[in-house]
């Protein structure tokens, strides 16, 4: 017997949904304006499928949605927040890498979707959802290496045996000699700095077509930041004579013409931003050299401050949706007493 129509969702199942939501309408709002312009039939084979299971996910949430009435969020609508029409702003090898970074950091969610539900119906959706973004990915990436766009991570050669650490010097990075990387600080420090570089060419894009100044000069400001981030995470590698992800900045045009919503490239930056704190975080919780420890602690609270500005901006112009929240106890007893 299904139970699921009389169990109420939990506020964590309905942060996720909400979330998603607002995600899948900025992504339906990149793939229409990508797919006018995309020449390369393979990537837009992935752009058409990515585009129809973001349509089925609104559709989807909305059922979930209604039936617990609550209402649905605004999001982003293609009629106020793109321009199809506008000229090219990316070019493809973007398109197809941008596709790549943003399941990655899909999977990431929708994971997080998976352990913080308990409603098995929706347990089921997310994982579906987790299904097709590993699909997507998986496409994504084979794609980026068969055309020979994708930076490999850096190789290195294997231990002639397990060892364990015998001195506290395993920890220094600020003064004195310091050890050489290891698997797992030089694997997040790659994949920070692919979703770095994405996120810098996103700006120098956004630089470009956003219509408020007080925007232009906010990207302006995260360019700089993405920059200096990049140019640390660099040196880091460097010093152990290993390779570096690819910028993108180059696969952006010369249009300036209005493409996306200021509303719309707000978010997006701030999405990024947020994202970028997370595995930071993470990154940050299995790092054991103090200096690479060091630099993930300052460039969080640099993000951290540019992410409050954002949403100043955002609260400014009434462009940041609220989630839902809980009940304020408090205003409806006080509320009740006026009566």
């Amino acid at each position: 017997m299904n139970t699921n129509s009389t169990i109420r969702l939990t506020a964590p199942e309905i942060a996720s949904l909400w979330t998603q939501y607002i995600f899948d309408t900025m992504s339906i709002c990149f793939f229409r304006y990508a797919l006018e312009h995309i020449e390369d039939h393979e990537v837009k084979s992935i752009y058409q499928t990515s585009l129809k299971i973001s349509k089925k996910h609104v559709q989807e949430i909305t059922v979930f949605m209604l039936n617990e009435n609550y209402p649905i969020p605004l999001g982003f609508t293609e009629k106020d927040d793109v321009n199809i029409h506008a000229p090219r702003l990316f070019q493809d090898p973007f398109y197809l890498n941008y596709i790549y970074i943003m399941t990655l950091q899909g999977m990431t969610g929708y994971s997080l979707s998976v352990s913080t539900t308990v409603r098995s119906d929706l347990r089921k959706y997310f994982i579906t959802c987790m299904s097709e973004t590993m699909e997507l990915f998986d496409q994504s990436i084979d794609l980026m290496l068969s055309k020979g766009i994708l930076t490999r991570p850096p190789v290195i050669s294997p231990p002639d045996s397990i060892d364990f650490v015998k001195h506290q010097s395993f920890l220094t990075g600020w003064l004195g000699d310091r050890r050489s990387l290891n698997a797992i600080e030089i694997g997040d420090i790659t994949f920070n700095l692919l979703k770095m570089h994405l996120h810098a060419a996103l700006k120098v894009g956004f630089i470009q077509v956003a219509q408020s100044q007080e925007v232009r000069q906010h990207f302006r400001r995260g360019l700089e930041i993405a920059n200096k981030h990049i140019k640390i995470f660099d040196s880091v590698l460097n010093e152990d004579k290993l390779n570096s992800p690819i910028s993108w900045q180059s696969m952006i045009t010369n249009s300036t013409s209005m493409t996306f919503s200021d509303k719309y490239l707000m978010y997006q930056i701030q999405l990024s931003t947020q994202l970028t704190l997370s595995f930071y975080g993470s990154a940050l919780s299995v790092n054991a050299r103090r200096d690479i420890g060091g630099h993930y602690v300052r460039l969080i609270l640099e993000l951290l401050q540019f992410a409050e500005d954002g949403a100043n901006i955002m609260i400014k112009n009434g462009w940041l949706e609220q989630p839902p929240t809980a009940s304020d106890r408090e205003s409806l007893e006080k509320d009740r007493g006026k009566k």
